[in-house]
């Protein structure tokens, strides 16, 4: 490690100070080396994006499958943590490469995608209710996904949905994907500076979001469903883990203790949720914990909520290695596509939910119909992420083919 100007060659001062001066130039995060793509990612955004269609059909009984029932944290956080892991670990990369302009440039297009399939998942949706509560002459219809202020007004409320003001009952995790998407450039430009202190800075405004009351006020009354001021945290924390973040912590992931805490605190937040649905356990919870718990915001990330996740993903980390064999068994294969496809099965899976609340709401059946619903809900999204999966890999193969017929026609017109 010495150089020519070292007085000694070899000597430990010398390596020292070159590496120093390489610990210097060296950028504040990391990236792995680019290689096999992370199916863990993949399998649980697949997996949240299941169970964010089951919690949003009426209650039945796959709904007792779901997260939400067993603690404090739900689907919503596992998409939004591996949105924000997956954004650093492709944008990272780009900014390290290319320089901040050619990274915002690259996030700025994404968010664009983001909010044109917004706009058309806005504007289908709507046509879909409205078509639905005529034809079945039931205004409850309008009343329950939220858009009766859109059959009153509608050239004031189209102006508010383009401006993510206005959203329809289950459309409010897109608008806050894209707001925070377009904070990326910022926040990866702080990571190349000092990640923790980025971190720390998003923690502050946590905080001041809660002691300050900030939020973002939808119409035609009230606030987003979900607070970016709040939710921004596990975004960072996401990119903060893909950047070098992980690997810093794999020591306290890997301790004992903290898995012992994790299976603590994950053991009283399933007791605790189990009083919300068996009112017989109530008493066993001391009034003083349910006055300093309650209530449990969801809109604004409660701490208990994002501490639930973490225990969740230290688990997972700890006991579902990255090369574990079942992670390319055909029977995820399912999910992990979903995952891999997650706009358009989120999109589809908005349609699909109203669908199964209209069918349930037409026509009486038990919970037999219930889970049938579920599952044909679940299949169709799969049915979908495996065409769109075909199509994209026939499309680059095509063009494989097409760029390798082009060089041998170059070669063979140069011989």
């Amino acid at each position: 490690m010495s150089s020519i100007a070292d007085p000694i060659a070899g000597s430990p001062v010398a390596e020292a100070k070159a590496e120093a001066k390489v610990a210097a130039a060296a950028p504040a995060i990391t990236l792995p080396a680019t290689g096999e793509r992370e199916l863990r990612l993949d399998l649980f955004r697949g997996l949240a994006l299941w169970l964010i269609f089951i919690d949003h059909l009426p209650t039945n009984l796959l709904t007792w499958l779901t997260i939400r029932n067993y603690g404090f944290s739900d689907a919503t956080e596992i998409f939004i943590f591996i949105s924000g892991y997956t954004a650093a670990f492709v944008y990272g990369r780009a900014m390290l490469e290319g320089g901040f302009v050619i990274a915002t440039a690259r996030i700025l297009r994404r968010v664009w995608q983001i909010y044109v399939a917004h706009v058309f998942l806005f504007t289908i949706f709507l046509a879909e209710i409205s078509y639905v509560a005529t034809s079945f002459e039931n205004p409850l219809y309008s009343e329950e996904m939220g858009i009766m202020d859109f059959l009153k007004q509608p050239d004031v409320t189209i102006v508010q949905a383009l401006l993510l003001r206005f959203r329809p009952v289950n459309m409010d995790v897109l608008p806050l994907y894209i707001v925070l998407m377009l904070f990326l450039p910022l926040i990866l430009w702080l990571m190349k500076w000092k990640p923790d202190v980025t971190l720390g800075l998003s923690v502050l405004l946590y905080a001041l979001t809660w002691q300050f009351d900030l939020y973002l006020s939808a119409y035609p009354n009230g606030f987003w469903a979900f607070n970016p001021f709040a939710w921004q945290l596990l975004f960072v924390f996401g990119a903060w883990c893909a950047l070098g973040g992980a690997r810093r912590m794999s020591r306290i992931l890997s301790s004992n203790i903290t898995m012992w805490i994790c299976i603590v605190y994950l053991v009283a937040a399933f007791f605790v949720t189990l009083t919300w649905y068996v009112p017989q356990l109530g008493h066993i919870m001391p009034k003083v914990i349910e006055q300093w718990m309650y209530p449990i915001n969801k809109t604004d990330l409660d701490v208990l909520r994002f501490a639930h996740f973490l225990a969740l993903a230290a688990l997972t980390v700890r006991f579902l290695p990255r090369d574990w064999p079942g992670l390319k068994s055909r029977w995820l294969r399912p999910l992990i596509l979903c995952g891999q496809h997650s706009l358009e099965i989120f999109c589809l899976g908005v349609f699909l939910a109203f669908a199964g609340h209209f069918v349930l709401a037409e026509v009486s059946g038990g919970a037999a119909l219930h889970a049938l619903i579920s599952v044909c809900g679940i299949l169709i999204m799969c049915g979908m992420a495996w065409i769109i999966s075909w199509y994209k890999h026939s499309a680059d193969k095509g063009a494989s083919k097409k760029g390798a017929d082009g060089n041998a026609d170059l070669a063979g017109g140069g011989a």
